[in-house]
This record gives structure tokens, C-alpha cells and sequence, in this order.
């Protein structure tokens, strides 16, 4: 019997669009002789999944499980493409760990510190890994402007703490769009991060490792059309991006090997991609780790795949025989 795959989306934040878009990619590289595939969507208002003909079911939440025709269905796996959160930032993977549902994603412990950028570049540079100097702000902290920018210079980036997608994202060259940067970025969340703006090339590398496999991805170059790398250049085709980067192939490796390191750092599972800036001393200073990486038409991830001539469903395919069969021995030996 084929397992049954929630191909979990939505979220409750502004990146929910993306999310579902997402979820097509993912049902489009899901394996059909493997595994049949739902998609749930998860909102404040309601958690259902979605059902042929235009039908929906609503979601057990005690068990993840629904009602189809008088008959009580079970999930055996999720796939989360969730980008905020619930899904990234560790809440849901704490839920699936409650009931014991094997995911696709990070755990709840990797998945809150890589949400949230100024924890996530604070650990990663104890561990020696190259970050831009950032000062973190919260909701109702007294905070002068004038000291951050005599910390971090002008031009700087403000963006939410926790997030992705680029909504929020602002380069402030003056005090004045330093204030409305600020505002903007609040209007995501009650933290914020004001971060040093590292000059150079902006590239991405993808991995993820299994038991019997540690794969990581040619590096992208990314070109963005608009002073920033923000959601129309990401999402709206307003970007060049090159894969294999152009680069020197040692700095390509030393970005792929990087990746590498952060991943077993965090204790990452299942993929990921990280973002970085090369700069002026060819170091690849990071810039953000994303534990459910868009898995849109025009994502980074699909890319790279077909840039090493690995397909897109030999990846999702390695990454959830890798969880139910971990799932299993865990659950064996308790």
C-alpha cells in the first residue's frame, strides 16, 4: 500500500502565497508508484485538507487524521513547505513530534534558531562561521538611531528577525529611511534586526544528507535587477540567477563546504539552503538559513538539482524514506 503523504502549506504569515505555490512544486516531484499525496492547508481560521472535485475535510488536530466518506484517514508522513511560521520556526515540528508524525524538515530545536536571524548568526559565529555584524531590536525597546548606524555604518538592512521571502526586507541609506525601515520591518513582527551591509556577490547553496548520503548542491549566483534581492526579484522573474555560479571553483567549494558545516551545526535534516554574500576578502559571509526552502517553479533548489543532473523526485524520495525508516527504528526501540 502506498504511504500517504500531507503535503503541509499555508502558515499564518505573509509568506502563505509563496507556501502554496510551493506545495504545487512539491506535488509535481512527489513519486506517484511511492506515495499518494494530499495537500493540508493551515491558517488561524481553519486546518483542512484539500480533496479531488474541489472538496475539502477538516483536520483532526489530536492526530493529524480527517473523515472521507465515513472513513477516518491517517497521514503516514508530512512534508512541510510552510515558509514562516507555523512551519519554520519549530511550532509545527513540535506538534508532528507530539504525535508522532515523522516530517520532512528540521526539528523544533534547529528549526527556532534558524528562524530567527540574530540567534542564528550569534550561534554560527561561536562556531567561527563568517555573519555581518547585526544589532537586535524588539517591540518597545528604547533604541537610538543614530548609535545604530555609528555600530554598523550606512548603507544598512532592517528586516524581521523571523521570516523569509524578503517581505520586510529594507536597505536604509539615510536616517530618514532608516525610521520607515524600521516601521516596515515591525509591521512582520515584534523583533527586528538592523544588520551591517556586506558589498559583494550574493550566491546560494542547497544540501541535504541522509543516512546513506550527504548531497550538496552547485552553488547559484544571484543578480537581482532591483537594488535588493526582495520578493519581486525572488518571486517575479526581477533576477538573474546562474547556476553554477561564476565563480572560482575553490570559492565555490569553499561555499559548498561551508554549507556543509553549517548544516551538521544546526543538526539539520532534510534540505535546506543558505544564502551568502562573497566579499572583498572572497570570504562567503552568511546571510540567512532556510529549513524549507522554496520549492516554487522558480526556486533556487530545482535549479541546482538540474544543474548536478539530480533529479527533483530522487530527492524527495531519498528525504522521506530517510524519515519514515528513522521513524520506525525510533519507534521500535522505545
Amino acid at each position: 500500500m502506498k504511504k500517504q503523504i500531507a503535503i503541509v502549506a499555508g502558515g499564518y504569515s505573509s509568506e502563505m502565497e509563496v507556501s502554496l505555490r510551493s506545495a504545487e512544486g512539491i506535488r509535481s516531484f512527489i513519486d506517484p508508484e511511492r506515495f499518494e499525496a494530499l495537500v493540508v492547508i493551515i491558517s488561524r481560521d481553519e486546518w483542512y485538507v484539500e480533496l479531488p472535485e474541489g472538496r475539502k475535510a477538516a483536520i483532526d488536530r489530536n492526530d493529524f487524521s480527517f473523515e472521507e466518506g465515513g472513513e477516518r484517514r491517517h497521514f503516514d508522513f508530512a512534508y512541510i513547505t510552510i515558509h514562516g511560521t507555523p512551519g519554520e520556526d519549530g511550532l509545527l515540528q513540535g506538534y508532528f513530534d507530539m504525535i508522532g508524525m515523522p516530517y520532512s524538515s528540521c526539528g523544533a530545536l534547529a528549526s527556532a534558531v534558524s528562524f530567527n536571524k540574530f540567534v542564528c548568526n550569534n550561534f554560527l559565529r561561536s562556531f567561527g562561521i563568517a555573519v555581518a555584524d547585526s544589532v537586535c531590536i524588539r517591540r518597545g525597546d528604547s533604541f537610538e538611531p543614530g548609535r545604530l548606524v555609528e555600530r554598523l555604518g550606512l548603507p544598512l538592512f532592517v528586516k524581521p528577525s523571523s521570516g523569509g521571502s524578503s517581505f520586510g526586507v529594507t536597505k536604509a541609506k539615510d536616517m530618514t529611511q532608516l525610521a520607515e525601515a524600521i516601521r516596515k520591518a515591525f509591521a512582520e513582527g515584534d523583533e527586528l534586526i538592523a544588520e551591517q551591509s556586506v558589498s559583494g556577490t550574493e550566491v546560494t547553496c542547497g544540501c541535504y544528507k541522509t543516512a546513506g548520503r550527504a548531497v550538496v548542491l552547485p552553488v547559484t549566483e544571484v543578480v537581482s535587477n532591483n537594488e535588493i534581492f526582495d520578493f519581486d526579484a525572488k518571486y517575479n522573474g526581477q533576477s538573474e540567477e546562474i547556476t553554477p555560479a561564476r565563480i572560482p571553483s575553490a570559492l565555490a567549494e569553499a561555499v559548498r563546504q561551508t554549507t556543509s558545516r553549517i548544516y551538521d551545526l544546526l543538526g539539520a535534516k532534510g534540505l535546506i539552503r543558505i544564502d551568502y554574500i562573497i566579499d572583498e576578502r572572497e570570504r562567503p559571509v552568511m546571510l540567512d538559513v532556510n529549513t524549507t526552502p522554496g520549492m516554487t517553479s522558480t526556486s533556487f533548489i530545482p535549479q541546482q538539482a538540474a544543474a548536478a543532473q539530480i533529479s527533483m523526485t530522487s530527492i524527495i524520495t531519498d528525504i522521506i524514506e530517510n524519515e519514515l525508516t528513522r521513524h520506525e527504528h525510533r519507534t521500535q526501540t522505545l
